[in-house]
């Protein structure tokens, strides 16, 4: 059963979930069309003079409700079958793209603006048709709004080459390098709200807290699902004004089965169940995982469609080798910000709230790790994670850093040991001396 969220998750993720759907835009630009039609046409019959601005050449029979009726119902009728092959396409492109690349980068479709703005101009005409119909009529006086009339036969050209370019670009938007490219674009800017300062050269790392005292109670997940957003702003007043401390268990994108421990608190005397419900209700689960805050979701839609490309049934390395490109321009965005914080205290001196993110470490196990084991016997894809590891560790001047990355190195190197031709081990060996030496490659014919 759902539990209580707090106000602020609740407004972020119900936004978040209408933004990204077929629902929010499309209805908010249908109304807007068909109050213009509704508006439109009592203006017109309040303040007949504005009927001259439209020419009789494009309006010979400006008496006849007749002929409004049949053009706003031909019109009307016209959109819901275009609309229908919309949803047609639709259906065709999202079935596609999650037997071809992976079921879970259908949210980055639904998000699409394009799909969106498309929905809600059809239906908008279509509202906009049937809001000005009843204007045109033959009794008791006959009047045939004109000038609504001509704003249908407008918007009716205009949806044809919005139809044309949806076509466009839906045969654009199933082809797996903008797939990739949507899912990074996605996932950068969800560092760029987590993690919006700048790293500096050699930045320290945040000082780890110590609580005042130990945390023995425990409170259990109310229910089922996936952490999707921690309001931890809420988190920190609320143990500020119940007097106790608080630790996370699990970090955003986790699984919380229901009774698992989520938080563990300190001063059990204090916590009542009313105020274990405001603490449980700063955490937003639901049954998928989402890209409020969830870095780690983005990167495993993009390994998902690289270890698809990779499997004996595709064989697709150059999908692949994109995919890898890709990750390592998301690892470059996060290891050019400053890590999102982990320690909150309220006051200065006393610890509140401990809340876990992965690090730099577990980002590359997310990202490369089994792109490396299925790769060690594709020179190709092996080879430009080793392009990738030199890249990253081009951006940072951090010696700790570059020791981690060239140790990835190594392991991709290990791996294809006795896989790969010897031609291919050498490619491999020079690369990995160059990234050791913290040198950028600059042959470019060096392949993948």
């Amino acid at each position: 059963m759902r539990g209580p969220i707090s106000p602020t998750a609740l407004l972020r993720s119900t936004l978040y979930a209408l933004r990204g759907g077929f629902l929010l835009r499309p209805l908010a630009i249908a109304l807007t069309l068909g109050t213009c039609g509704a508006l439109l046409s009592e203006l017109e019959e309040r303040f007949p003079a504005i009927r001259r601005l439209v020419p009789r050449l494009l309006f010979p029979s400006q008496a006849d409700p007749q002929v409004a009726q049949a053009i706003l119902t031909s019109i009307a009728t016209s959109m819901m079958t275009v609309v229908s092959i919309v949803f047609a396409i639709l259906l065709m492109t999202l079935t596609l793209a999650s037997t071809q690349f992976s079921p879970r980068i259908l949210v980055s479709f639904v998000r699409d603006r394009v799909t969106q703005w498309t929905l809600g101009v059809f239906l908008g005409t279509f509202s906009y048709c049937i809001a000005a119909l009843p204007a045109a009529r033959a009794l008791p006086q006959p009047f045939a709004p004109v000038v609504t009339v001509a704003g249908a036969m407008a918007l009716a050209p205009i949806c044809v080459g919005w139809l044309v370019y949806f076509i466009h670009h839906i045969s654009n938007a199933i082809s797996v390098n903008n797939i990739v490219d949507r899912i990074r674009r996605e996932t950068e800017f969800v560092i760029d709200e987590l993690m919006p300062d700048a790293r500096r050269s050699m930045q320290p790392l945040e000082a780890a807290g110590k609580f005042p005292g130990e945390l023995e109670i425990v409170l259990r997940s109310r229910q089922s699902g996936y952490i999707r957003y921690v309001d931890i702003e809420r988190l920190r007043r609320a143990a500020k004004t119940f007097g106790v401390c608080l630790r996370l268990e699990r970090r955003v994108g986790h699984f919380v089965p229901e009774g698992v421990a989520i938080m563990r608190l300190s001063r059990g005397d204090r916590i009542t169940e009313e105020r274990a419900v405001q603490l449980l209700s700063a955490i937003d689960i639901g049954p998928t995982r989402t890209m409020q805050q969830d870095v780690e979701f983005g990167i495993v839609q993009i390994v998902d469609i690289a270890l698809r490309a990779m499997s004996p049934a595709i064989n697709d390395p150059t999908t692949a080798i994109s995919c890898v490109d890709q990750l390592g321009c998301i690892l470059i965005r996060w290891i050019s910000r400053v890590p999102p914080r982990s320690y909150y205290f309220d006051p200065p001196h006393v610890l509140r709230v401990a809340a876990p993110w992965i690090d730099f470490n577990g980002l590359l196990d997310l990202a490369f790790e089994q792109i490396r084991h299925y790769a060690a016997a594709d020179a190709a894809v092996s080879l430009r994670l080793m392009r990738v590891f030199g890249d990253i560790a081009t951006t940072v001047s951090d010696p700790a850093l570059h020791k981690i990355l060239a140790e990835r190195g190594r392991r991709v190197l290990a791996g294809c040991e006795g896989k790969i031709e010897d031609g291919d081990l050498q490619r491999l060996r020079r690369r990995l001396s160059l990234l050791e030496a913290g040198v950028a490659e600059e042959d470019a014919v060096a392949g993948p």
